[in-house]
């Protein structure tokens, strides 16, 4: 079921200039901003990944960081693919939504690996 909505997010029209959806009233503008406020936090996932992972190899637990990532990465998907499975045009942003809260719970915690 994930896989098909997936797809059909890919199959959406995505608009044409770099402009932000998140001023937009319409559910599309609303998946769309959902979408890309989750894109913001995931860059800055990958940010902090890439300052965090080089830092836990020196001391010796970059293996147990990435299981522990490995291991984040799987139950959130599990938890946000909950938010498709009851279709609608608004599952698209819920799933968005999920991915940014869990994302930032992530970034949180990374931090305190610094």
């Amino acid at each position: 079921m994930r896989s098909l909505y997936l797809l059909v997010l890919l199959a959406m029209p995505w608009p044409a200039t770099a402009q932000s959806s998140c001023g937009g009233q319409t559910q599309l503008d609303a998946n769309f901003c959902a979408k890309e406020q989750w894109e913001a936090v995931d860059r800055d996932l990958n940010r902090l990944w890439k300052q965090i992972k080089p830092v836990a190899d020196a001391r010796g637990n970059g293996d147990a960081l990435l299981a522990e990532q490995r291991a984040w990465l799987k139950a959130r998907d599990a938890t946000c693919d909950k938010e498709l499975s009851g279709g609608g045009s608004a599952a698209p942003m819920f799933y968005w939504t999920c991915m940014k809260e869990q994302t930032v719970a992530r970034n949180q915690q990374l931090q305190s690996w610094r």
